[in-house]
């Protein structure tokens, strides 16, 4: 009975510890180009339509909604300097399909002494 009691425990426990969310690696690929792009929410900065506010990136002066990551995945959209109040710069890689940005790898740049923040109105 105490042998069947520590395989039930030692079975739930190796199954709560699988089922468990994966950390996802934000690691660029050294064989693709990294780019530097504007980023900011692609409704409230970027003028795109939608219903709510979505992570985009503008790339030659045209922007695409992202997939890959999330607006919420990089701090408060709507705090002061949130994607839905400044356009930020970013690093990524990716590729455009379908009209949107793929992307494999996306890392927010820290502003130097709050340039590289910029508002749609400015």
């Amino acid at each position: 009975m105490k042998h069947i009691f520590l395989i039930l425990i030692s079975c739930f426990l190796i199954l709560t510890a699988y089922s468990q969310k994966s950390i996802k690696r934000n690691m660029p690929d050294s064989t693709k180009k990294i780019q530097i792009v504007e980023t900011a929410c692609g409704e409230c900065q970027f003028g795109m339509p939608g219903k709510s506010c979505d992570l985009a990136v503008r790339i030659d002066g045209k922007a695409y909604f992202v997939d890959g990551t999330s607006i919420d995945e990089h701090g408060d959209a709507h705090a002061e300097d949130g994607f839905c109040n400044t356009i930020r710069k970013a690093k990524v890689q990716g590729e455009i399909t379908d009209n949107r940005f793929k992307a494999t790898y996306f890392s927010l740049l820290k502003p130097k002494d709050g340039k590289g923040l910029k508002n749609r109105k400015d």
